[in-house]
C-alpha cells in the first residue's frame, strides 16, 4: 500500500499546484492515500476554510497543521467538524478542532496523529506523553498508523522517531519547509524521514521574498512577509507500507 505525505503547502501558489496535480500523480504511482500539511496554505499563514475543502477534494485524505493553524478564524468550525484536518494535539484543549482522527485508507483504517514539538517553539505539552495516551487510547481501532510531528529541533524529531518505532507505521516531520536526506526505514520497520520539505514556489526563503527576509535578519526591523512567485512544486515522501506486517519496505523523496 503506498502512502504519499507532503510537506507544508505555502500560500494560494502551492495550494493550487497540489489541486491541479495530485491526482493524476495519485494515479500514476498507485497511492492510496495522501497526508498533507496545510498550515500555511493562505497568504499570510494559515487556512481557510475554502482552502481545506479544495485540498481534500483534490486528492488529499487528511490535513494536518502546526504553529500557524488558527491563524484564520474561517477555519475554527471546520477543525471541530472535519473528520479530515486535523491540529497538534499537543495544544490545549480549549482550542478548536483535535490531534488526530481515525479514517478509511483504501478499505483500511487509518490513525493519523499531528504533534508540535516544543524546542525552540511554544511551550506546549510534552509531544511523548500526548502521543502515548492517543495510541493508548485507540488500541485495536486501527490498522495503520502515521504521525506528522511539526517541530523545529531536528533532535526531537528524531527522538519521537525512535520512540515509537515499530508503535507508527509512518512518521514524517514538517514545519522547516526544507527536505532531509534521510528517508529511511528504523529497526522497528517504521518508516521516517525528518522534514519532507514543502509545496509551494522553491526559491526564496522557505517561500518567502529573500530580498525581505534578508533586510529583517540584517537591520531587525519588522518587514511584511511576501511570498515568491514563480513556478511551484510539490515536494514529500512515498512509503510503500505492507499492511500485514505493519513494515514499510521502502521510504523514497517525491516531488511533482
Amino acid at each position: 500500500m503506498k502512502i504519499l505525505a507532503l510537506g507544508d503547502i505555502v500560500g494560494p501558489l502551492g495550494c493550487s499546484h497540489v489541486c491541479k496535480k495530485l491526482w493524476s500523480f495519485r494515479k500514476a504511482n498507485g497511492i492510496s492515500f495522501v497526508v498533507a500539511n496545510g498550515e500555511n496554505a493562505d497568504e499570510g499563514n494559515g487556512i481557510s476554510r475554502d482552502s481545506a475543502s479544495e485540498l481534500l477534494s483534490r486528492g488529499v485524505d487528511v490535513i494536518t497543521g502546526g504553529n500557524h493553524i488558527f491563524r484564520k478564524k474561517s477555519v475554527y468550525d471546520f477543525l471541530d467538524m472535519s473528520n479530515c484536518m486535523i491540529r497538534p494535539a499537543n495544544y490545549p484543549s480549549a482550542c478548536p478542532g483535535r490531534g488526530y482522527t481515525v479514517v478509511d485508507a483504501d478499505g483500511y483504517r487509518a490513525l493519523v496523529i499531528n504533534v508540535q514539538g516544543t524546542a525552540f517553539m511554544d511551550s506546549l505539552n510534552c509531544p511523548f506523553e500526548t502521543v502515548e495516551k492517543i495510541l493508548e487510547r485507540n488500541g485495536g481501532e486501527y490498522d495503520f498508523s502515521v504521525l506528522d510531528i511539526h517541530a523545529e529541533a531536528t533532535s526531537e524529531k528524531l527522538a519521537l522517531a525512535h520512540c515509537f518505532d515499530g508503535r507508527i507505521n509512518i512518521i514524517f516531520g514538517t514545519h522547516t519547509h526544507v527536505p532531509t536526506a534521510d528517508c529511511k526505514v528504523l529497526p522497528g520497520g517504521t518508516g521516517y524521514i525528518t522534514d519532507l520539505g514543502m509545496c509551494g514556489v522553491q526559491d526564496g526563503v522557505l517561500g518567502v521574498d529573500p530580498d525581505i527576509i534578508i533586510r529583517w535578519m540584517k537591520d531587525k526591523m519588522p518587514q511584511r512577509f511576501s511570498l515568491m512567485q514563480g513556478n511551484p512544486v510539490a515536494s514529500g515522501a512515498l512509503f510503500d507500507l505492507d499492511v500485514s506486517s505493519g513494515r514499510i519496505k521502502s521510504v523514497e523523496r517525491v516531488e511533482f
